[in-house]
Parts: C-alpha cells; structure tokens; sequence
C-alpha cells in the first residue's frame, strides 16, 4: 500500500473514478432527498467516519487548528460546500455526463489562479491542452448546438456545474495556504467545517419549502458519498496535490468525465451522443498534450 500511496498517476486516476460515480450517485438522489440536505448529510456522515481515525491526530495539533481556524473554514466552505451544494442542484436539471464533462474546466481556473497569484506559467503544450479542453467544455455546454452559446441560452443546470467548477478550482488554488496538519486531522476539520457551512443553506432549503428528507435509496446515496468521493477521494487528492502540485494534479480532474460517462451509461442508462463522444476526445487529448508538455519543461529544466 505505501508504494501505491506513492504513485500520484494511480492515486489521481482512482480520485477521478470516484468523483465520476459521485455525479451517477447525485443523479441517483433527484427526488429522493434534495441538493442542499445531501450536502449537509454527506458532510455530517464523513464527520462521523473519520474522527475515530483523526482524532488523536487532531489534539496533537489543536494549537495549529486553532490558529488556522477561519482559513480551514474558507477552504471547507468554498470547496466542499459550495461546490457540492451547486454540483447536486446542477443534476436537477442535466445529465450526469453533462456535468462529469463540464468539469473538465477546472485546470484552466487553476492554471489561471496559479498565474496570477503565484507567477506560474504554464508552457505552449499545456497552452494547447487547455484549448482543447475548453473546446470539449463548450460543446458540451452548448450540447452540440454552439450558436446557443452565441445567444447565451445556457440550461440551468450547465450554468450551475460552470458556477461550481470555479468554485473547486479557486479552492486548488488556496490549497498550496493549507495549514500544515497531517492528512487526517486536515480532512476531519474541513469536513467538520463543510457540515457547519452547510446548515444555513439546508436551512433555506427547509424555509422554503424544497426539502426532501432521505428514503432508503436517499441513503444509501448519501452514505456512499460520505465515504468514497468525501474521505476516501479529498484525502488521495490532497496527496496527489502533494506529490505533483496543483496544476499537474488538476489535470487529471480531466479523467472524471471518461470514468463518469462510462457509469452514466452503464447505470443510469443516459443517452451517450455524438456531441459527447467528440467533447471527451478533446479532453482526454488536453491532458495527453498538456502532461506532456509538464514532463518536456521538467526534462529541460
């Protein structure tokens, strides 16, 4: 295990299935327990899976949680809550290939994060990756149809997964500003946080009238969710982060559609179109050209 635990390649792509049965398991959920009430569940749920295994950890380092308390609430509110609260509402209203798709935006918020905050330049291979993502992004945005793009006649739930995309981006970015606390203890109070954070738009969701309390397919989804895309997948991630920074680990965010297509058609039966096959072939070329152009720069260097 602790070669594996090494290897950032595998650690990401298993990230990337992961996330891909997230947006299956969120289409799975529509109308059997509602978007923000998953997102508090989901967080509460990890809450309770991990402390039994952090929480030695966490008193070994209260006095650095407590110093860094607000930035571990901005992280957890910014890329746990907001992002997932907008990625379930999105699937009210699009497919779950759709959404594993547009996720593939993400590199590019992060490369330009990491340009204008810290001066990262990306080379022209990575340049021509990001093109060709964007170029898979857009098509499926537009789902097939680009001078609806023209017009900005966008479906709401499209508009919500771009919303969410740039959310997790940012949040990559303000990863390299993490506390320095082991892996476990940095899940635990993130998760922690994301709970917290959660409540007042469960709250609304309550308030007015839209809440659906979970059935037993409700929770089972949210059961699976809380262990494998919530701890299992934020913990490989922040160590493939570790191990190849952002901008490289970001990329392979790119497989997610690939993983999320292939189970959308295979358990919810969606409908797998023209449009979508030519959008994965844009973004699996992105990630192919813009890793190598990494590799190449590295090389050089």
């Amino acid at each position: 295990m602790a070669p594996l635990f090494r290897n950032p390649f595998i650690l990401l792509c298993i990230v990337a299935l992961l996330w891909g049965g997230n947006a299956v398991a969120g289409k799975l959920a529509v109308g059997h327990v509602s978007p923000m009430l998953l997102t508090s569940l989901r967080w509460l749920f990890a809450c309770l899976f991990i402390v039994p295994f952090a929480w030695r950890d966490a008193k070994r380092e209260w006095a650095v949680i407590c110093e860094h308390r607000l930035k571990l609430f901005l992280l957890a509110a910014l890329g746990f809550t907001a992002f997932n609260a907008l990625f379930y509402w999105a699937l009210n209203y699009t497919s779950a290939i759709n959404v594993t798709i547009e996720q593939s935006a993400m590199p590019l918020v992060v490369f330009l994060g990491n340009f204008l905050w810290f001066g990262l330049r990306p080379v022209k291979l990575q340049l021509l990756g990001f093109s060709l993502t964007l170029c898979g992004v857009l098509i499926t945005v537009a789902h097939g149809q680009l001078s609806s793009l023209l017009s900005l006649d966008l479906n709401r739930g499209d508009a919500l997964m771009l919303m969410a995309t740039v959310l997790y981006g940012g949040y990559t970015v303000a990863l390299r500003y993490r506390p320095p606390l082991h892996w476990r203890s940095m899940i635990m109070m993130l998760a922690l946080f994301a709970f917290v954070s959660s409540l007042p738009f469960s709250a609304y969701e309550y308030w007015a009238g839209h809440a659906v309390l979970p059935d037993a397919r409700g929770f089972g989804v949210v059961l699976y969710i809380a262990i494998f895309p919530s701890l299992i997948a934020q913990s490989l991630y922040m160590r493939g982060v570790d191990l190849i920074g952002g901008n490289r680990a970001n990329l392979f965010i790119n497989l997610v559609p690939v993983f999320g297509s292939l189970l959308a058609v295979l358990i919810l039966a969606e409908e797998f179109k023209t449009y979508h096959f030519l959008a994965l072939s844009l973004v699996v070329g992105g990630i192919l050209l813009a890793e190598q152009g990494v590799r190449r720069s590295t090389g050089r260097a």
